[in-house]
């Protein structure tokens, strides 16, 4: 038994909603049904964002996080709170600012890597910190929100975790605002992959993952760029001879995850020019032919690598088409 069954407990259902009373009521109402509800409320940290977009100082943004906090905890026991671009926020003002959050009654401390502008040490670096000298910090979750401009959202999160995180805020095949968020994903499977490297352990059902790639990628009419980590198309193929030799003799020369792991089961080898002799006999067998004599395969062999220069990939009915003359 995996995942939610596992747990035993029903979904966190958590609104988002900007430091504003009005939004932060909205937000209570939607999700009043719930068994477990969360109020997520967040206000702009940095002095940027402060002085260009709320034209507003350090003391007023205090004093509206106090606020929404103090309203979202009339509504739910669940309140968590956010420093938009916290990334690029003073760490020491960001220490009074969520200390005065945690005071307020904020349950879980998330910080926003908003333009996805950290370096990954840089980001682990800070949330070690505001855990070290946050005053309460010691009573509240700290989270992980990492964006993907630079491509490091993935490392980022992770840096985190080894930093003291323990709620990562990811998305399924890493949509999102820009560049988009942190992949479930690929977090998950860094943790699976190395059970003694990271403080923590998940109760995802990975089987699930691939599944709800592709459903996430229907209804979001997002594609999924074809070499992406873990869900791409070409994330379990191979194409190099040296590859495909290898995966034959012992996939673990070439993965690192079992495709079934992630839910992944039609897969095969890429058949083209680098292809070598024993990927394409490979082949043979699969398509019906396991009893070809030496000079069967060779003369299939030869006329298999004089197609793959005439085109990039020769598929089945090519193959056997070759196969059936020989």
């Amino acid at each position: 038994m995996e995942g939610r069954e596992k747990i035993g407990k029903p979904a966190r259902i958590c609104g988002l909603a900007r430091a504003i009373p009005n939004d932060i009521k909205r937000c209570a109402e939607a999700i009043a049904p719930a068994p477990l509800k969360r109020i997520h409320t967040f206000l702009a940290s940095s002095d940027l964002h402060l002085e260009y977009k709320l034209k507003i100082d350090r003391e007023e943004c205090i004093k509206r996080a106090v606020a929404a906090v103090t309203l979202a905890r009339s509504f739910v026991e669940d309140v968590e709170f956010s420093p938009e671009d916290a990334g690029r926020s003073d760490p020491d003002f960001l220490c009074l600012l969520l200390g005065k959050a945690i005071e307020a009654g904020a349950t879980t401390i998330n910080i926003p890597d908003t333009v996805g502008f950290n370096m990954p040490e840089e980001y682990g670096s800070l949330i070690n910190y505001l855990i070290a000298n946050t005053p309460g910090a010691d009573k509240v979750n700290f989270s992980t929100h990492c964006h993907n401009d630079l491509g490091l959202a993935t490392a980022n999160t992770l840096s985190g975790i080894k930093n003291g995180a323990r709620q990562v805020e990811v998305t399924i095949n890493g949509i999102g605002e820009r560049a988009g968020n942190t992949a479930l994903e690929e977090v998950v499977m860094a943790i699976h992959t190395h059970p003694n490297f990271f403080p923590v352990h998940h109760t995802i059902n990975t089987n699930l993952i691939f599944q709800t790639s592709r459903m996430v990628a229907d209804f979001s009419g997002n594609a999924i760029q074809p070499n992406k980590a873990i869900v791409g198309r070409n994330a379990f193929l191979h194409k190099a001879g040296v590859h495909q030799d290898g995966v034959l003799k012992n996939r673990q020369t070439y993965e690192i995850i079992c495709p079934d792991t992630v839910g992944v089961v039609d897969i095969s080898l890429v058949l083209g020019k680098h292809s070598g002799r024993n990927a394409f006999r490979e082949r043979c067998k699969e398509l019906g032919y396991p009893n070809l004599s030496e000079e069967q395969f060779q003369k299939a062999f030869i006329e298999f690598k004089a197609l793959c220069d005439k085109k990039k990939n020769v598929n089945d009915k090519d193959i056997l088409e070759i196969l059936k003359a020989s």
